[in-house]
């Protein structure tokens, strides 16, 4: 270090994680991963860095130093004008030095060997920012300073870095020392000059070691968009998204268990002349396709876990691909902020308590509901006029905006993606913001009050007036163990995540139709028979199912992405998928729909369930079910699913199932796959120990065995009021198949709504020895509290016998 400490420039391959007080820690992560990752096979461009030492340096032989401090004695922090007053002052201080004459030649000579080593005479260059305070794991400067592109000459070189020490005095800089309280003259600035990749002909974008929504941390998230990475980083579009899961990653599987299309509608390519770069619109071609290949998607969520793995802490990523070579590259890695720093030992709930009328939606920032009153602030001149308690909505926000977003109740932007700024300084001050909420400012107006509402998984949705919702906060430390096993019922893939947190022993009941309603919206009949529909239900398909030129497999991917976002983020517990239980006035509503489905009298009790699978007019779309399960299995690595059927009459009807389900790759008893069955009508009851000959094991549907054995109709209102689970008549079944089931030793599980909502039902469950309960997110720790005293009562009643 004292060694290096005299130096003016240091080129990566001589920097390591050690020296941040000497090059920061943009600079410093580079020269780490230069030295120590390359020879794993990742491609990271070379290039140099500025010192802590050359800053100094630079500061003393102008005597910047106490015209700064002199400078800084009349600012005032709460007022925007101040703020704003001493960071030009500071800048143009700067701005109007020069640089001692030793140190221009050091950063000369270094460009003219980096340019040599790529054989160009002026080579093109990212210059970048790099505090002696950034990228702490506890603060990420994220955007604080300034970052230039397609940098070429030594003229332009020079100046570059010179604007670069003078960002260190931008007022959202200032403002953010200022609030993590870092002294303004005991940091300094090194500038990292390094080799563009010439992603401008390709695409970039930025990779998490983990959700950046829940913290969840065996995912890694990549966003890419055409052009220079700079539009993503800034939000400036919504970029395409693909997670990939970490643990079955490792061990060679190909997890992507989720891809968003972006919509990329702009791109920042190299400029010519005096602009070093400009920004374009993006071909309509270009915009409905992926940035990545999925070879390409597991080649960087490979590195970012080696990436993490070096460090030790989940990572902020930016990568490149240079359209020249087709090669990709990480251009920058530093510890994520929000997350990282945390120990996971509280769970908060927020439940919106009230419906209103839905105004907008967009991507929702974090899991928290707030409510108050709009500000419209068009552009960030207008700032001074937001006031503190504000929603503040707007076009899109960068770091000049941070010091009033930090007393902003809510955010919502019109353009933005997860990783746009708004997103990031939302997360780190624990703020709910809704991002790419299109036409928030024509459809909002200044003075209006809202809810904004992000606690429904990746959707965030914005209500008219201020509605009533609650908090719920648990210590998960001092949750009881249970001898049940208390399991979740979770359909949702966006709130899969979240609710992995919950305290659980797996997935009692995922369901396909939500995925399919949701995230497929098409009837599978209808993709199966694209070519035969009608030009216009072709044109409507077309427009969901875009990047898709087989149709089937467009419901293949969705639903076994949906699967296994859900299944990988309960893994590697158990997860049940039932498969798909619509009824046809259900399926109808599919796009599509009303071509392939008969009109039935009673939905409720008709062609649902088992009866579809076998049936040939069903079975092609029942196929599709397996294979998506079945790419789940062995293509993501996900064994901890395990599929089970729905609404099965017969032992023959079950038969038949199952041996469709073999002859489409899912064989029970192989590679470990077992089958379960729900129980839900009568006929399973009496013929229970013949089912259990058929299939694993059993999962009680409460809903509809309660609608069967009082034989009524649940979705009549007429006779809603006579369907109780708790009716003597469905508890005598209940206690009934729990009792052969344990004599069987084949647990039984229970995943319909009724525990969930009467606790004297969850006792005579726990009474009769259920073997798990599956429950709804919102009353999981609720139920969890009752189930621990019923079972601590039961234990001190056997001790009393």
């Amino acid at each position: 270090m004292a060694v290096k400490s005299k130096k003016y420039i240091l080129w990566f391959k001589e920097i390591s994680a050690r020296d941040v007080l000497l090059v920061g820690g943009k600079n410093a992560s580079l020269g780490e991963m230069i030295s120590q990752l390359t020879k794993k096979g990742i491609n990271i461009p070379d290039g140099f860095a500025t010192t802590s030492y050359a800053y100094w340096y630079f500061l003393k032989k102008n005597d910047l130093l106490p015209k700064l401090k002199e400078i800084f004695k009349k600012l005032n922090i709460k007022s925007i004008r101040s703020l704003q007053e001493t960071g030009k002052a500071a800048r143009k201080l700067i701005l109007n030095s020069e640089f001692p004459e030793d140190l221009k030649e050091e950063i000369i000579k270094s460009y003219r060997n980096l340019s040599r080593k790529y054989n160009q005479k002026n080579l093109d260059v990212a210059v970048r920012s790099s505090a002696t305070a950034e990228d702490l794991p506890s603060a990420s400067f994220a955007g604080q300073h300034e970052t230039y592109l397609n940098i070429r000459g030594e003229k332009e070189l020079l100046e570059a870095v010179k604007k670069c020490i003078a960002s260190l005095f931008l007022d959202r800089a200032i403002s953010y020392r200022e609030e993590k309280g870092f002294d303004h003259f005991k940091i300094a600035l090194s500038v990292g000059v390094q080799k563009m990749i010439r992603s401008d002909l390709a695409s970039a974008g930025v990779m998490f070691t983990l959700d950046t929504e829940t913290g969840f941390k065996d995912i890694v998230l990549t966003n890419g968009a055409w052009g220079l990475g700079e539009m993503v980083v800034k939000g400036k579009v919504i970029p395409d998204e693909f997670l990939a899961f970490k643990p079955t990653l490792k061990q060679g599987f190909e997890p992507i268990i989720s891809r968003v299309l972006g919509t990329k509608r702009r791109k920042l390519i190299y400029g010519i002349g005096d602009r070093a770069t400009k920004e374009i619109p993006v071909p309509q071609g270009d915009q409905k396709r992926f940035t990545l290949t999925d070879e390409e998607i597991l080649k960087l969520a490979k590195w970012a876990c080696l990436i993490e793995e070096h460090y030790g802490i989940p990572q902020d990523i930016e990568w490149a691909k240079d359209g020249k070579t087709g090669q990709l590259f990480i251009v920058q890695s530093r510890p994520e902020t929000v997350h990282a720093p945390k120990e996971i030992t509280s769970y908060t709930q927020y439940i919106l308590k009230q419906k209103g009328k839905l105004l907008l939606e967009g991507e929702a920032i974090g899991s928290k509901i707030t409510s108050g009153k709009v500000k419209i602030i068009p552009d960030v001149s207008k700032i001074k006029e937001f006031k503190p308690g504000e929603i503040l909505v707007t076009r899109m926000t960068d770091p000049d905006w941070t010091s009033i977003m930090k007393v902003a109740k809510g955010i919502v932007t019109e353009e933005g993606s997860r990783v746009c700024h708004a997103a990031i300084v939302s997360r780190e001050l624990g703020i709910p913001c809704v991002v790419g909420a299109k036409q928030a400012m024509q459809i909002l107006k200044t003075g209006q009050s809202i809810t904004i509402d992000c606690s429904g998984g990746r959707k965030g949705r914005i209500f008219e007036g201020q509605l009533k919702f609650e908090i719920k906060k648990y210590n998960l430390k001092q949750i009881p163990k249970t001898k049940t096993k208390m399991m979740i019922n979770t359909s949702h893939p966006d709130a899969a995540f979240s609710n992995s947190f919950l305290p659980n022993s797996g997935v009692g009941l995922a369901r396909e139709e939500f995925i399919i309603a949701s995230q497929i919206q098409i009837h599978p009949l209808a993709l199966i028979n694209y070519s035969k529909l009608s030009k216009g239900l072709r044109k409507k398909i077309d427009e969901i199912t875009i990047g898709y030129k087989d149709k089937k497999e467009y419901f293949i991917d969705k639903l076994s992405q949906g699967i296994g976002k859900i299944a990988a983020a309960f893994y590697p517990k158990p997860v049940i998928v039932r498969f798909s239980d619509f009824k046809s006035n259900e399926y109808a509503q599919l796009l599509g729909g009303n071509l392939f489905e008969p009109e039935e009298a009673n939905p409720m009790l008709g062609w649902r369930g088992a009866a579809r699978y076998y049936d040939p007019k069903f079975k092609p779309a029942f196929v599709l079910e397996c294979q998506a399960i079945k790419r789940v299995r062995e293509k993501f690595g996900l064994k901890n699913i395990i599929p089970e059927v729905p609404f099965c009459r017969t032992i023959e009807e079950g038969e038949k199932v199952l041996k469709l389900m073999k002859e489409h790759g899912l064989e029970r008893g192989k590679d470990g796959l077992k089958v379960y069955m729900m129980c839900e009508i009568p006929s399973n009851v009496i013929l229970a120990d013949k089912f259990l000959e058929t299939f694993d094991e059993m999962s009680i549907g409460s809903n509809d065995l309660t609608q069967l054995i009082l034989g009524l109709d649940r979705d009549s209102a007429l006779v809603a009021k006579v369907g109780d689970e708790r009716n003597e008549a469905v508890k005598e079944m209940v206690k009934r198949v729990i009792s052969i089931c344990k004599k069987k030793k084949k647990p039984l599980g229970i995943c319909g709504d009724a525990p969930s909502t009467f606790s004297d039902f969850t006792e005579f469950l726990i009474e009769q020895g259920i073997g798990s309960i599956s429950l709804n997110p919102d009353t999981v720790i609720k139920t969890t509290l009752t189930v621990a005293k019923k079972e601590k009562q039961l234990k001190k009643s056997l001790i009393s016998r």
